[in-house]
């Protein structure tokens, strides 16, 4: 049984479908044609047997389509008369399933819902929640039907639903105030199956386009979904999956050598490299849904800000200024996203300007000091972190944000001249202390880039690191170990700053962080107490990769080359030696290198050491 609506205005969206009264003795062989006003009349002064017999034929699911046409012209020519107490026949008639009829059928359809609307306004949020249930796809339990038909079967449905809803904003002004709050309220649940999330997202994309007003509200929507779904498939359960279908690939190839079978071994390493290229469905459900999801807001993207296929910069800037708010709004204040934010990183790839204007965006949001701490902490994570992976930023970029955030950093400094204050303190230096992780983050990724030449190794002087690693508030400290260490090395091979001997003395003095237990007795900590997120993370999903693989800098690990190898192999000697100086002092020395303690919400900063 559906559930009664809440709401004593809108009573009928939610109504049962009709159900005729078997002991009134009405019969399916039975057809009736009659005048509408009349009946109509009649029900008015109490007399209910026509109009339930009406009821009962515009109900049956085997009425022929001749006699449908019929019923809907003559309602169409009384919609005057269809007030708020006939909502019984309109409910009938708006559960007829006539998307996948005839077209005869679906213009005569759409003739009536139009009329009606038009003359009776109580049923306009009905006949739109009508429309926008037509987003799913009719899957049934059981058919022959090929993927091709059944595809072809959804479009020309989705399309009728489509033209319908169009015609409809154009006769009814307040369609555009009515559609947010019944799309919301049509979301699939998270949980529903991945065809359907994928048609219901590709379906809201395409209203956006014929109602251009309601695009912001629209996507804020569908990040909104899209982001509970992120935070529901973590990290490490995608990792956990991806090693399992290694295994079961490792596992074929013996078996295939056990059974003496003579397999091209290459011939099936290419077959999966290509899947990856073209990407299959995740193993996690989760992520499965979220994947095609996030691919239709790809795709969507590109082709507003590439009509004819060219980009356009109106169409991007008018795209971008509403992708913007919804960061700001949603993405950014989710701290433990890993996928979701890439739109922001896909948008930017499409120029240069928009890449600028999204690094401009941070940078002001992480100077202004009415943002709230952790907010700039997370804005300086991002502007690290996609400084670092995004192929398409080019050197330049990196330098002159360089520029902003080094001159900010001397400047704190210089402000805690003389202050009583001037300790290591991540809670009252937090910005400081995450502006300062997102240099040596990006220096470590960019180093090859920076110092490919004497003009930017003097660049690298001038930034006068060793202010920075040797003040009071030693950042070296507090900043993630596993940047740290990795900025120490490249650095110490430029011999840009020496940053070990502070390391050693900072690791006999580890900085302990007050918590709280189970028991509610206070304890020491060792972890590291500087949140440490990089929302820019390789990218775990497959059919969406596709979209970033090209535009994603992945971390290579190499040394610096001008080191001849023995002195490269006693430098990473040493580095692993100051990685791991006492293990009873830090408690993150026994981790591997690019894995950082496992916190509230540790995450790695992607190196890995090759």
């Amino acid at each position: 049984m559906a559930q009664k609506a809440q709401s004593s205005v809108f009573l009928f969206p939610d109504m049962d479908v009709y159900k005729p009264d078997s002991n009134r003795g009405i019969h399916k062989a039975v057809r009736f044609c009659g005048d509408i006003p009349n009946i109509l009349k009649k029900y008015k002064e109490g007399y209910h047997k026509e109009y339930d017999l009406l009821l009962h034929q515009l109900a049956d699911i085997d009425i022929k389509p001749s006699a449908l046409q019929n019923w809907l012209n003559e309602l169409r020519n009384c919609v005057s008369f269809l007030s708020r107490e006939y909502e019984s026949l309109v409910a009938v008639v708006l559960k007829i399933e006539w998307v996948n009829l005839d077209q005869a059928l679906v213009e005569e359809y759409q003739a009536f819902i139009t009329s009606l609307v038009s003359a009776q306004t109580f049923y306009l949020r009905a006949v739109i929640k009508m429309l926008v249930k037509h987003f799913f796809p009719k899957i049934p339990a059981a058919s022959d039907q090929s993927l091709e038909d059944r595809t072809n079967d959804e479009r020309r449905i989705f399309g009728n639903a489509h033209s319908a809803l169009e015609a409809i904003s154009q006769i009814a002004p307040m369609t555009s105030a009515i559609l947010p709050s019944v799309l919301s309220e049509c979301f699939p649940y998270m949980k529903k199956e991945t065809h359907i999330q994928e048609c219901y997202v590709k379906n809201l994309l395409q209203l956006s386009l014929y109602f251009p007003k309601l695009r912001s509200k629209i996507l804020e929507l569908i990040v909104e979904k899209m982001i509970k779904m992120d935070v529901n498939a973590p990290k490490h359960e995608l990792e956990e999956d991806e090693d399992e279908d290694d295994e079961a690939m490792d596992t074929q190839f013996d078996m295939d050598g056990i059974d003496g079978e003579e397999h091209d071994k290459d011939e099936l390493m290419e077959k999966e490299n290509t899947e990856d290229d073209e990407g299959g469905p995740m193993k996690h459900e989760m992520a499965d849904r979220l994947d095609v999801m996030i691919s239709a807001v790809f795709q969507y993207l590109y082709d507003v800000s590439h009509p004819q296929g060219k980009f356009h910069m109106e169409c991007a800037k008018s795209l971008w200024r509403q992708l913007l708010g919804i960061f700001e709004r949603i993405i950014l204040p989710t701290h433990s996203s890993l996928h979701v934010q890439y739109i922001m990183f896909y948008m930017c790839s499409f120029n240069q300007n928009i890449a600028d204007a999204f690094l401009d965006y941070l940078i002001k949001k992480l100077h202004n000091p009415n943002t709230a701490c952790v907010v700039r902490q997370s804005t300086a994570a991002y502007i690290s972190s996609f400084l670092s992976r995004a192929k398409f930023v080019p050197i330049q970029t990196v330098k002159a944000t360089f520029d902003v955030l080094f001159a900010w950093i001397h400047k704190y400094i210089d402000g805690q001249d003389g202050s009583s204050r001037s300790y290591p303190d991540v809670n009252l230096h937090g910005a400081f202390y995450s502006v300062c992780q997102a240099v040596f983050y990006v220096f470590v990724f960019r180093h090859q880039q920076l110092l490919d030449s004497a003009e930017g190794l003097s660049y690298a002087r001038s930034l006068n690191l060793d202010r920075i690693v040797m003040c009071r508030l030693n950042p070296l400290k507090v900043c993630l170990h596993t940047v740290v260490n990795m900025f120490a090395t490249v650095t110490r091979m430029y011999q840009i700053v020496y940053c070990y001997t502070i390391i050693e003395r900072n690791n006999r003095a580890v900085l302990p962080v007050v918590s709280h237990g189970h028991s509610s007795e206070l304890k020491l900590s060792n972890l590291n107490p500087l949140d440490s997120y990089f929302p820019f993370d390789p990218y775990l999903l497959s059919r969406s990769k596709r979209y970033i693989k090209n535009l994603y800098q992945e971390w290579e690990g190499n040394l610096p080359e001008h080191e001849d190898n023995e002195n490269a192999e006693d430098d990473d000697d040493e580095f692993f030696e100051y990685i791991i100086p006492n293990p009873d002092l830090n408690p993150d020395s026994q981790l591997p290198l690019g894995i950082t303690p496992t916190g509230a919400h540790a995450m790695s900063p992607g190196f890995k050491h090759t």
